[in-house]
């Protein structure tokens, strides 16, 4: 529990991060932060703590208090930039970790990238160029174009818009206190930045 997550909005409410409940705890108690429930009532840390908790909860040895899920900043009203990382795992995250041929979705592991102009014909590593894509898938369609391989993509790929969740960790798992507050979740986050070569 105390490693779930939190959505964290700046003071205009509009997500920021996404972060985890010890990590929100900190903030909310040293008043950086309040917490905000489903009627958009905004709590610092002694009125959350009063509030009677009967899910989703963390014991301390003098009280149960509830998981907030949402966060407002008091102070910070930045907006955070709009462009995601061009990774393998934001590829990954991208395509729902499902091969863009096939249809298949597999565990990280047993996937790879394909280049759907490859390179080759002169294809570029772009978010419009590059798709999550089986072994086998990618075995069988080479150093071809999926026209010349008889093979379809799934859809057509596209740069990812930015959302929390390509800045929080590796999580699909959103909550229905975050809805109002999100356009897009479906990806995660990582540093390695991929090369155009």
């Amino acid at each position: 529990m105390i490693n779930s997550a939190v959505l964290v909005l700046n003071r205009y409410y509009q997500p920021v991060h996404v972060t985890s409940v010890k990590r929100a705890f900190s903030l909310l108690y040293q008043g950086v932060a309040k917490a905000i429930d489903q009627q958009y009532r905004l709590y610092e840390f002694a009125d959350w703590a009063a509030l009677s908790a009967t899910n989703d909860c963390i014991t301390t040895i003098n009280r149960t208090i509830r998981v907030p899920r949402v966060l407002v900043l008091s102070a910070y009203d930045h907006l955070p930039r709009g462009r995601v990382r061009f990774s393998r795992l934001n590829i990954y995250a991208r395509d729902a970790d499902t091969c863009q041929y096939c249809g298949k979705n597999l565990p990280r592991s047993d996937l790879n990238l394909d280049h759907v102009m490859p390179r080759t014909q002169g294809g570029k590593t772009t978010w419009e160029n590059v798709v999550c894509s089986c072994v086998p898938c990618n075995l069988k369609k080479g150093g071809r174009t999926p026209e010349q391989a008889d093979m379809r993509l799934l859809k057509k790929p596209v740069r990812p818009r930015w959302t929390p969740l390509f800045r929080g960790a590796s999580r699909k798992v959103t909550y229905q206190e975050w809805l109002p507050f999100l356009h897009l979740a479906d990806a995660s986050y990582w540093n390695v930045e991929l090369l155009d070569e």
